[in-house]
């Protein structure tokens, strides 16, 4: 009964999941292709999806808990799930910070034409989709590779922000809009780093190890 269960939990995780990638794919192309009702789909109906699912899967989760007192795996799967399901409410809220920075950035000329922002979203939804099959189903191996990921995500965002403070140096009638710009990048940033924290966890649960700062700690 609790193993179907599980499987209903994540499910769940899975249809969240879908709806914040859409959310910042909804959020990116909106901005590169100034189309304000793509960005609007983020801010209304998106947004209110993610919030009502978020609710009802720790709802679940807590029903989980006091109807069946799992232990062991089953209890660290669903306390899992109840952190996974706030990390991807926030990625949620950041896809809506990229929707808002996008609402003012579309009114106004072109900072410069967008080629690593777009890459930089490619890798972030990418790791974003491969942590959350990590942990559906169980590997390690795909939790490894959203890691190394992280090193390109970073390399990215190291170079936009430098490309924008150079425009920034050069044009400062340019300031305001490439705050904005380096906005989305942090933004996008964030929510690589959630990605990695859904990975170390899954890490935990199916090898044993905790994966922090660069760091491993064998579990006996």
């Amino acid at each position: 009964m609790l193993d179907r269960k599980i499987e209903e939990l994540k499910k769940k995780l899975i249809l969240m999941g879908s709806i914040t990638e859409d959310s910042l794919e909804k959020a990116i192309s909106g901005l590169i292709e100034e189309n304000g009702e793509l960005l609007d789909k983020v801010l209304n109906k998106n947004e209110h999806q993610i919030n009502k699912l978020e609710i009802e899967i720790d709802e679940f989760c807590t029903s989980l808990i006091a109807l069946f007192q799992p232990e062991a795996l089953y209890l660290r799967t669903i306390l899992m799930a109840l952190k996974i399901n706030n990390d991807l409410e926030r990625i949620g809220d950041l896809a809506v910070n990229i929707a808002l920075s996008g609402k003012e950035l579309i009114k106004k000329p072109k900072v410069k034409e967008f080629v690593d922002l777009p890459e930089l979203a490619n890798v972030v939804k990418k790791m974003q989709k491969l942590a959350l099959d990590s942990f559906v189903n169980g590997s390690g191996e795909i939790a490894k590779q959203v890691l190394e990921m992280e090193k390109e995500a970073d390399r990215l965002r190291d170079v936009i922000i430098e490309d924008l403070v150079g425009i920034m140096k050069k044009n400062p009638e340019t300031v305001e809009r490439s705050v904005e710009l380096i906005r989305i990048t942090r933004n996008l940033e964030r929510i690589a780093d959630l990605c990695t924290n859904i990975c170390e966890d899954v890490i935990y649960i199916v090898e044993g190890k905790i994966i922090k700062h660069g760091s491993v700690k064998e579990i006996n």
